[in-house]
């Protein structure tokens, strides 16, 4: 099997974008997309969760919840300073 992202997507019913973060590990899935994976390659679930752990460059969930945490930490910082930003425009008219 030959298949292209765009071709494994489109049997999975889901967009291009979402199976690449499925692929690069991005997004993780559950139980019911594991086993449909596993049906299209025509693969254990247990092999493809197996493959998994022989990829060093597959990000960890526990690191993917610490950059999510950051992420929101980062998010946060630009909010306040986007009310910073507001109000001191909002003085700079008052006078």
């Amino acid at each position: 099997m030959e298949w292209n992202q765009a071709e494994v997507a489109k049997r999975l019913e889901i967009s291009i974008p979402a199976y690449s973060k499925i692929e690069t590990g991005i997004t993780e899935i559950g139980l019911t997309r594991l086993f449909q994976i596993a049906q299209l390659f025509e693969v254990s679930p247990a092999d493809i969760l197996l493959e998994e752990q022989d990829h060093p460059e597959v990000i960890s969930s526990d690191e993917i919840i610490r950059l999510q945490e950051e992420l929101r930490i980062k998010d946060d910082e630009v909010i306040k300073l986007q009310q910073k930003a507001i109000e001191l425009y909002e003085e700079l008219v008052r006078k």
